[in-house]
């Protein structure tokens, strides 16, 4: 596999946040020029994360639910099963991609995931994520070390939404929070995740793609 036009896919199923957290981190501090690309796809259990930004009075009442303090941009969120997680650990510097090109393109695959089901989504400069009407349906939060990115972003399938409401969604007190089963009857979520694999393979530009269904 060419490094410059190859990628490997992680069908990663349902994982730990800071297990894998540690492994993305590892990825990036090791790999070096010939570091094939790599986008996993999972869901975590039940977490909050605090990104760098991220403030005390945004935690209002976290109860059982873990808080981690991570090394991503952005506020505090919350991540559980029935969202896909999308993580990028792209060689952006080698791709000759900027790290807004790079933001964008998260926000533009989640934008064309939910147009293909008919669901008008929108992103917006004042508040990182892609929204539906008033709702959140999903969060941003990336971080670039040594012109590689890891993190990603968390669009919400069919999330049990109550845990946002004991934070400030990404800083936003209030903020209302939306599914893709709210508006698509008996959601296909092999479907969505095929076409989020589909538009960033396609986007970058990767001519080889290998699966996995593990961490090496």
């Amino acid at each position: 596999m060419g490094v410059d036009s190859g990628v490997i896919i992680r069908h990663l199923g349902l994982q730990p946040y800071e297990p894998t957290w540690r492994k993305m981190q590892q990825l990036t501090d090791h790999r070096d020029t010939d570091t094939v690309d790599e986008i996993w796809l999972l869901e975590h259990q039940p977490v909050f994360t605090q990104g760098q930004a991220g403030k005390a009075e945004h935690l209002l009442n976290t109860g059982d639910i873990p808080v981690v303090q991570v090394d991503r941009g952005g506020q505090v969120t919350y991540h559980g099963p029935g969202q896909l997680i999308v993580y990028l650990m792209i060689n952006l510097r080698r791709r000759k991609i900027g790290v807004r090109e790079i933001v964008t393109l998260m926000e533009q695959s989640i934008i064309s995931v939910l147009a293909d089901f008919s669901v008008p989504a929108y992103a917006k400069s004042d508040a990182p994520g892609v929204y539906v009407g008033d709702t959140k349906i999903a969060s941003l939060g990336l971080r670039v070390r040594r012109g590689c990115s890891f993190h990603g972003l968390a669009l919400n399938l069919n999330l049990d939404t109550a845990p946002f409401l004991r934070i400030n969604p990404c800083g936003y007190a209030g903020m209302q929070m939306s599914n893709l089963a709210d508006y698509v009857h008996d959601l296909d979520k092999q479907r969505v995740t095929g076409l989020m694999v589909d538009f960033f393979v396609k986007k970058i530009g990767y001519t080889t793609v290998t699966t996995a269904t593990e961490f090496e």
